[in-house]
């Protein structure tokens, strides 16, 4: 997708983009830092957008390892759905629905999520659900990685996993901070 899609798009629904420009490489690889993709068998991506981190992602994936993206926006998940890697599985629901989809694709538990959901955009309840279903579903020493361009919402992550490190990211529009919080 064009970076003037993008913007359309994200003019268009902002509260599901969440932003009118798409993330940097250096925001990318600011998320894809904290998985351990020697030992990651499933990944979860939420609000996977036009699947500008989902590359990356797939990039540095194990070939056996599997890539489940979330994304609400039908635009976004067709622009996904170009991607040719079968370890990829774009999915066009909220993620509130995540235990779902992990044991349909054969598994028990989550080992890393990557989240570029604007829950600053949702009613806090949502976020609270959508959270708290990423804590049930990771494995214990698993890691939540979320993107934020503000540290507004780190209390949530702070209430539902008990702690959060907070990487800052210059070189994207606009700057962004990685929270990372891992299940204990």
């Amino acid at each position: 997708m064009r970076h003037i899609e993008f913007l359309r798009e994200g003019l268009r629904n902002i509260q599901t983009v969440g932003t009118i420009t798409r993330s940097s490489k250096h925001l990318c690889k600011g998320l894809i830092k904290h998985v351990d993709f020697d030992s990651a068998k499933l990944i979860v991506e939420l609000g996977a957008g036009d699947g500008v981190i989902t590359k990356y992602i797939l990039n540095s994936m194990r070939p056996d390892a599997k890539l489940l993206a979330f994304e609400v926006n039908t635009k976004f998940c067709d622009q996904m759905r170009q991607i040719n890697d079968d370890r990829l599985v774009v999915i066009e629901d909220s993620a509130e629905h995540l235990e779902r989809y992990m044991r349909e694709a054969g598994f028990e538990q989550i080992d890393f999520i990557i989240s570029a959901i604007p829950f600053v955009a949702l009613p806090k309840e949502v976020g609270q659900e959508i959270v708290g279903e990423a804590h049930r579903c990771l494995q214990k020493g698993g890691r939540y990685i979320q993107v934020h361009y503000s540290l507004v919402m780190k209390q949530l992550y702070q209430s539902v996993f008990g702690n959060v490190d907070v990487n800052f990211v210059a070189l994207n529009v606009p700057p962004a901070f990685v929270l990372v919080s891992r299940k204990a």
